[in-house]
């Protein structure tokens, strides 16, 4: 999971109900032999700049032992449907370890990514 944050399952059951309640947030799960073998946790937001909605996948993740499997690109094309079904007008993400993979996707390198952390 995170590179950042260290895991800790109480915080993580806190966030799951939250993201369960949010009508922004959408999870995505895959299940392969009633383990989840991988997910997506994306939100949707109006913005000015795409003059309408605008999608924004925060995590992706898939089991080591299931990548290359084409999970990771169902997953996103299943958000991207739906999105776009929704009105959306653009799905952006940030990533600095999989960028061939959402090139392959056909997603562009389009700006930098800056963040703040408050540990």
């Amino acid at each position: 999971m995170a590179i950042t944050f260290e895991p800790d399952r109480g915080a993580f059951q806190a966030t799951y109900e939250t993201v369960l309640d949010a009508s922004d947030a959408h999870l995505l799960v895959v299940d392969v032999s009633g383990r989840v073998g991988g997910y997506l946790l994306g939100f949707e937001h109006p913005a000015f700049f795409a003059n309408g909605q605008v999608a924004w996948v925060e995590e992706v993740a898939v089991r080591t032992e299931l990548r290359r499997h084409r999970l990771g690109a169902l997953l996103m094309a299943t958000y991207e449907d739906g999105v776009r079904s929704r009105g959306g007008r653009l799905v952006a993400l940030a990533t600095t370890r999989a960028g061939a993979f959402y090139e392959a996707l056909g997603y562009d390198n389009h700006a930098a990514y800056y963040r703040k952390l408050f540990v």
